[in-house]
């Protein structure tokens, strides 16, 4: 039965994405995106929290898709 979850997309505030899928935080960590439990987590969107990192956030949101395996 396939999963009803919908793709993350880069819009999301870091701090939803940890609250609505926790273990999507052990992905963010491999790539370097330690800002998780930071104060600028909750207004800070995935995409700039890995700007500003340096992280290629297509990458990280395959991974986190594949992981949450969504409905595409």
């Amino acid at each position: 039965m396939p999963s009803k979850i919908k793709a993350i997309t880069k819009d999301i505030l870091i701090g939803e994405l940890v609250k609505q899928y926790p273990q999507s935080v052990g992905i963010m960590l491999e790539h370097g995106l330690q800002c998780i439990g930071c104060h600028v987590a909750s207004w800070e969107t995935l995409e700039q929290g890995a700007t500003s990192h340096g992280i290629d956030v297509k990458t990280l949101l395959k991974e986190i898709n594949d992981m949450l395996k969504v409905k595409k």
